[in-house]
């Protein structure tokens, strides 16, 4: 069951990490054994939490032991009948229930010794003790004895940690799981940022199912490139888990029917000449039929999706009431515009609208920049030509940002072009976007006179 659960090099607590966790709760054992020692060591602690955590992987008074993990990585651990069927309703049953049996040795292959130790400090601590290494294995430890709290805490934390790296990843676990709410995460950052999911090195980790889920996904915000790509790198990946050769017909094996959910044909043609059609992962046919199907005006039928997906659509906070332009404003000359924004759900910046020349149309270079407490979370250097008129003027991240809710972050511009240009008035400090609230301050970055009530950033531009 273990290996089902935690399929990935990724979910299973490595060497280092382990022998860490587990050498804290040895070192527990001994700070427990060497207080019981002495006499009415009961008088030591005012509370029962307190005087119960003393019993917590304790040989004292302990009437049951589980021997956990897998074969070659097991650990004996002491335990307490009440102590464990108080915390566990599973436990109860095992102990005190119609079906109860007399063992005083219980084998536990599928949870590994760091997650069950995690589990028991719960139930005999009421602390809630997770590192990254060890979250799924004690969710899975959790829902396996039924401690609902401790499995809430862990889906949190999982919530919490989520990003494009792992996203992938987790969604394949929290359906696993039965995590609708987790699911429902991994999906708006896998959309958001699919680019960044896709090529992530946890996407080759993820079981078929999951990776067919993911190439149907409408929403799916990357270039139909970048998803043939990674579904390429999944395939090699999977041929080293069937201890196959990654040759090009092998990938084509491990990859199946889930193939065609890649919309091969609404490909840029580029990207389809030199990528695609040159893999050697489509047959001659398809490679035929598809050239077909960009050039010809009779069109061949194929077994590939031909409808670009929706993708997600771009919202726009704009942050002032109107723009102006005066003879001796807005100028530049290398100075920072910043302001401060946060929002009250999460989401994924885009990019920025920005304002352009006054006087005629001009090109400019702009350095735009995220960053949170001082740490930069996204910048790029881009042109962006203004055509003269009040609009505002789009500039993208090369991927979007994640946005945690209630945290202030600050935007940046430093942009080099016609120094006179467009400005905006009547600043808001609270914008309502859809379900989203966001909220403005002055940066202390900023030196070139943007703020709340007026200057540049007009516009930001993301994905909810």
């Amino acid at each position: 069951m273990a290996a089902e659960l935690f399929p990935t090099k990724k979910l299973v607590p490595s060497t280092s990490a382990s022998t860490a966790i587990q050498q804290q709760y040895q070192q527990q054992n001994l700070t427990n054994n060497n207080t019981i020692q002495g006499c009415n060591w009961q008088g030591l602690y005012p509370t029962i939490r307190e005087r119960n955590s003393v019993m917590f992987n304790n040989e004292v008074m302990a009437d049951v032991h589980f021997v956990v993990g897998p074969p070659g990585g097991t650990q004996r651990v002491p335990g307490h009948k009440y102590v464990l069927a108080v915390g566990s309703s599973v436990f109860h049953a095992m102990f005190y229930g119609e079906l109860a049996e007399d063992q005083d040795e219980i084998r536990i292959p599928d949870v590994e010794p760091p997650s069950f130790l995690a589990m028991l400090k719960y139930i005999y601590c009421d602390e809630i003790d997770l590192c990254a290494d060890t979250v799924l294995a004690t969710l899975y430890a959790a829902k396996k004895y039924i401690v609902p709290h401790l499995a809430r805490a862990c889906v949190n934390f999982l919530e919490t940690s989520l990003s494009a790296k792992n996203a992938c990843v987790l969604l394949s676990q929290s359906c696993l799981f039965e995590e609708p709410d987790l699911t429902q995460r991994c999906w708006e950052v896998i959309d958001a940022q699919a680019e960044l999911a896709l090529r992530s090195e946890g996407f080759c980790d993820i079981d078929s199912q999951t990776l067919e889920s993911i190439l149907r996904r409408e929403t799916l915000n990357a270039k139909e490139m970048v998803v043939f790509e990674a579904a390429l790198n999944w395939a090699e990946a999977e041929c080293q888990r069937r201890d196959l050769t990654p040759t090009i017909e092998n990938k084509r094996l491990a990859l199946g029917k889930a193939i065609y959910l890649i919309r091969v044909p609404t490909m840029a043609l580029d990207d389809f000449a030199n990528g695609a059609a040159q893999s050697g992962v489509l047959t001659l046919n398809e490679t035929n039929d598809i050239f077909l199907w960009y050039t010809a005006a009779k069109k061949p039928e194929l077994l590939f999706c031909t409808k670009p997906r929706k993708g997600l659509t771009r919202q726009r906070c704009h942050r002032f009431q109107s723009c102006a332009y005066r003879s001796n404003q807005w100028r530049y000359r290398g100075r920072c515009d910043s302001i401060q924004f946060a929002v009250d759900k999460r989401v994924f910046i885009a990019g920025f609208g920005l304002y352009g020349s006054s006087c005629g149309s001009a090109e400019y270079s702009a350095k735009i920049e995220l960053k949170r407490q001082g740490v930069p979370m996204g910048q790029r250097i881009i042109k962006y030509f203004s055509d003269g008129s009040s609009s505002t003027f789009s500039v993208y991240f090369e991927y979007p940002v994640q946005i945690e809710p209630d945290t202030f972050y600050t935007a940046s511009v430093v942009l080099d072009g016609n120094e006179l240009s467009y400005f905006g008035q009547e600043g808001m400090t609270e914008v309502q976007c859809g379900k989203v609230t966001f909220q403005f301050q002055c940066s202390s970055d900023s030196t070139n006179g943007t703020g709340v009530q007026g200057g540049q950033i007009p516009e930001l531009i993301f994905y909810a």
